[in-house]
């Protein structure tokens, strides 16, 4: 059987299990750790209605010459503090990629579980995307 495209990742957090699921759904913490240190988000770019059915944007300022991201996405699932499920795609009509979290208490912190997935990407594309969530979550890191 073939493993499904995406992207997967497993971070552990020396953090408390709801400060690591707030970084996810508070639009000042979000702003501070997505992009990486390689990107800006301004704060007032960043919308969250975290309810299923609620949807949520970015904004991402790469610099040096590059197009601005403009995220969206919604939310399917959001059960504080253990798992959130949302979507997202960076131009309005593109095919959207499902953002799948969970979260568990562990000895020292918090055990982060992350899958992007959806199909819509090439295997190099999701290799690259684990790159960027890999800085993302080292800035995400820094703050917790």
């Amino acid at each position: 059987m073939t493993e499904p495209a995406g992207s997967f990742i497993t971070r552990t957090f020396a953090a408390p299990v709801e400060a690591v699921f707030d970084a996810w759904v508070t639009p000042a913490s979000f702003a501070a750790w997505f992009g990486g240190s390689g990107a800006t988000v301004p704060v007032e770019s960043v919308t969250m209605d975290a309810r299923p059915g609620g949807s949520w944007t970015a904004t991402m300022i790469l610099g040096a010459g590059m197009p601005d991201m403009n995220w969206i996405g919604d939310y399917v699932e959001v059960d504080r503090p253990h798992k959130l499920v949302l979507t997202m795609a960076d131009r309005p009509g593109d095919a959207r990629e499902t953002i799948t979290v969970t979260f568990a208490a562990v000895d020292g912190g918090t055990l982060m579980t992350f899958s992007q997935t959806g199909g819509n990407l090439s295997p190099e594309q999701y290799e690259a995307t684990t790159v960027g969530w890999n800085g993302f979550f080292d800035t995400l890191e820094s703050l917790l």
